[in-house]
């Protein structure tokens, strides 16, 4: 137990420390409320160790895009910044707005292929590697590396359609 919560909380930290400075949840918390959501599950859904992990990776996004969605509603009105495109590719910007417009555009791209939502997922917010990824799909790590360039600049495409992205030179 003691491994399976550092690696959880070392995911934790990894969603959070891509969230805006000042964030009201921890790492702490948001390993908590996993548990939580875990337990109130009736059947466990995870056939292995990394598709447990993913699992628990989604979840952590859902909690963290549930918590960006509340507070945009209580902040109706304001103009979010523009999304930063190093932001938009990596999936979790430093403001709820970003998260909820990536989620959307996650929950697009899932309708439309769904297998690439689900590498997106797995690859950025479960961490894993596209070797596990392919183990936890039962596909070829070569699909997964030929869908996760195709997801990557489909999601790029729908957030710049979205609203202004910003090009940020590798100095800045």
């Amino acid at each position: 137990m003691p491994v399976v919560y550092d690696h959880l909380h070392r995911l934790a930290q990894r969603h959070m420390a891509q969230e805006r400075p000042g964030h009201t949840l921890q790492a702490t918390a948001l390993v908590h409320e996993v548990y939580l959501r875990l337990m109130d599950s009736a059947q466990p859904s995870w056939h292995d160790q990394t598709h447990f992990y993913a699992l628990c990776a989604r979840m952590m996004r859902r909690i963290l895009v549930d918590w960006a969605r509340s507070r945009q509603t209580l902040k109706r009105g304001n103009d979010p910044p523009a999304l930063e495109l190093q932001e938009a590719l990596a999936g979790v910007g430093r403001y709820g707005a970003d998260l909820v417009a990536v989620d959307d555009a996650l929950a697009a791209l899932s309708a439309v292929d769904s297998r690439k939502g689900q590498i997106v997922e797995l690859r950025f917010f479960g961490g894993l590697s596209a070797k596990e990824a392919a183990e936890v799909l039962r596909v070829s790590e070569e699909t997964v590396l030929r869908d996760w360039k195709l997801a990557k600049s489909w999601l790029r495409r729908e957030l710049i359609k979205e609203r202004p992205v910003r090009e940020i030179s590798r100095g800045a």
